[in-house]
Formats: structure tokens, C-alpha cells, sequence
């Protein structure tokens, strides 16, 4: 059986993912995933794809095709782009109906494999101790805090335990972002010598404006 310590990161890591990367992209990925099985919807969901592809290729056709020089073949094509058009759009309801009930049950799936899993665990595992802290290493406030709500004073309850993995896990990713912008930031050109020869305003030095020796003030 795996660590407690170990469910509850791992439960805070699916947490920032799905926060992360979004719901309805998720459940759109998952989407396409059950489609590529062979699921009751699969056969329809190629077959969409196939009569999309049909109808902008024709109607790709019927712009080139003029309809008074070649009327036979435009009046053809027509009828082929309309028939692919009306199949394609009742396959593409049902697809959407299914794919309503797809996403309910998932989003419902995904909350109690989540969320509902976390609550069930802090209620059951509130009175448990996940780990204890060294005697006497933090005032007793800090150890009524780290044990709240109900574990034994000294130790570190689940919700604590949680709220600490949720705020690494949050900070390790912004690093990783941080990490990954300065690696592939292109760096800033810096303006060559050239510029200032074609008429770039430069600043004047210190010494500018400062008169030459023997030289007169004037009033």
C-alpha cells in the first residue's frame, strides 16, 4: 500500500496539473483519445473527419468551376457538396451529443477522483499524525498550527501536509517556467558603431560643453 505522504502529493500534483492545463482542454483531449479506441462513437467520429475533408475539397472545386462555362460540372459538384455538407452536419449532432454525456461523466469522474478523494482523506486521516516534528523544535503555537485541525499536538496533520505539497509543487513549477523563459530567450541586439554614423541621436560627455583653455567667457 503507498505512503499516505505520497497519495496526498500526488493527489495536489493531478490537482495543479488539471488547474494548470485547464478542464475543458483536458476533457477535450480525452475526448479525441476515446475516439481513437474502438468505441461505440469511433466509427462516426472518422467518418466525420473524411466528409469534412469532402466538403472543403469540393467547395475548394466549385470556386475554380464557373457555373456558366461549365455548368454540367458545377451544377455536379454542387449537388456532391451539398450531400456531403447535410451528412456531415447530422453525424456532427450526434457527436455532439455524445460528447456532452463524454464530458459530463468525465468532469463528474475527474471531481470525485480529485477533489472528493481529498475530502474523504482529510476527514478520514484528521485525527492521524502523517509525521512528528522533533521535541521542543517550534514554539507550541507552531505546533498547534501544524497539527490543526484535530491531529495530536507534535505532529503535522493531512491538511497541513497537503497545503504544504500544493505550495511547493506551485513553486517548483514557477521556477521551471522561470528556468525555461531565461533558456530560450533570444538575446537583446545591442546597438553596433554604425549606428551612430547614421544620424542615431547620441548622448553628449561630460566634457561637452567645457571651454577650451585661453578661451574667453562671453557675456
Amino acid at each position: 500500500m503507498p505512503s499516505l505522504l505520497l497519495v496526498v502529493f500526488i493527489l495536489q500534483l493531478a490537482l495543479h496539473i488539471i488547474n494548470t492545463v485547464g478542464a475543458n482542454t483536458l476533457n477535450d483531449l480525452l475526448w479525441i483519445l476515446y475516439n481513437k479506441l474502438p468505441t461505440p462513437t469511433s466509427s462516426s467520429a472518422q467518418r466525420a473527419q473524411k466528409l469534412k475533408k469532402e466538403v472543403i475539397q469540393l467547395k475548394r472545386e466549385l470556386a475554380t468551376t464557373s457555373p456558366q462555362q461549365e455548368f454540367s460540372k458545377w451544377a455536379k459538384l454542387d449537388r456532391q457538396h451539398n450531400k456531403a455538407v447535410a451528412e456531415y452536419n447530422k453525424l456532427d449532432a450526434s457527436l455532439k451529443t455524445h460528447q456532452s454525456t463524454f464530458t459530463s461523466t468525465v468532469s463528474t469522474l475527474r471531481w470525485l477522483g480529485t477533489q472528493g478523494l481529498r475530502f474523504v482523506l482529510q476527514f478520514w486521516f484528521s485525527k492521524s499524525p502523517m509525521f512528528w516534528m522533533p521535541t521542543g523544535w517550534v514554539p507550541y503555537y507552531v505546533e498547534w498550527i501544524l497539527s490543526f485541525p484535530r491531529a495530536p499536538i507534535g505532529s503535522v496533520s493531512i491538511n497541513i501536509w497537503g497545503i504544504a505539497c500544493a505550495s511547493m509543487i506551485a513553486l517548483t513549477a514557477e521556477a521551471l517556467e522561470a528556468v525555461w523563459v531565461l533558456a530560450t530567450k533570444k538575446p537583446v541586439p545591442i546597438p553596433s558603431d554604425k549606428n551612430k554614423e547614421n544620424g542615431e541621436p547620441m548622448a553628449f560627455g561630460a566634457g561637452a560643453g567645457a571651454r577650451k583653455p585661453g578661451e574667453k567667457k562671453e557675456l
